[in-house]
């Protein structure tokens, strides 16, 4: 025993896959993974325009969060073995895109952007969580918990957004309804590619 009396235990970064339902997972994961990965992306894109101005520290500071939910997505798809989606350089130039172009707007521009996001993916995180919970809440605690904290972080994000004047952005519902329309295609596009 290591001092202190504690025993370490070695773990597998591999899960045991017997009894899962691998194609609800590997679709969750491979989707999540993708729309972590977009959100750097979009966060890049405002910090590249807006990281200097007084909105910088709050788009770090979410951004910061996003890296967290990307590098647990990078672990469970190794855990689960699940290939990410194959438009993932798609996503790495249409999120920067989407965040600098945003941002070009200004800060409510930038932030209208994060709520119409975050407002997409909280919703297809509680989808998700409905499908885990069907299936079997207990056979996908972990997983069940990771999705429920990030949907929680998401969440936060888009109340920060709106209290920093998201919904002042010029055109803000059409900006809005445009932002949301492109998230539900990346949805279902990285599920099934």
């Amino acid at each position: 025993l290591p001092a202190g009396g504690v025993s370490l235990r070695l773990c597998s970064t591999r899960v045991a896959l017997e009894g899962i339902n691998k194609p609800v997972i590997d679709r969750i994961i491979r989707v999540d993974h993708a729309g972590e990965y977009g959100a750097n992306r979009i966060y890049a894109g405002q910090m590249a325009v807006l990281g200097r101005s007084s909105v910088g520290p709050i788009i770090q500071q979410m951004w910061n969060q996003e890296k967290d939910h990307l590098k647990k997505f990078n672990e469970l798809m190794v855990a689960y073995r699940v290939r990410p989606t194959v438009l993932l350089p798609f996503w790495n130039v249409a999120g920067f895109v989407l965040g600098a172009g945003s941002a070009l707007l200004g800060k409510k521009g930038a932030m209208a952007c994060t709520v119409a996001v975050e407002e997409s993916i909280s919703d297809h995180y509680n989808s998700q969580i409905r499908t885990l919970m069907e299936e079997d809440p207990e056979k996908y605690k972990e997983l069940l918990q990771v999705i429920k904290q990030f949907r929680d972080d998401e969440r936060e994000h888009h109340d920060i957004g709106l209290e920093h004047d998201a919904e002042a952005a010029p055109a803000y519902s059409v900006l809005k309804k445009a932002v949301q329309l492109g998230c539900k295609a990346a949805i279902f596009l990285s599920e099934r590619i």
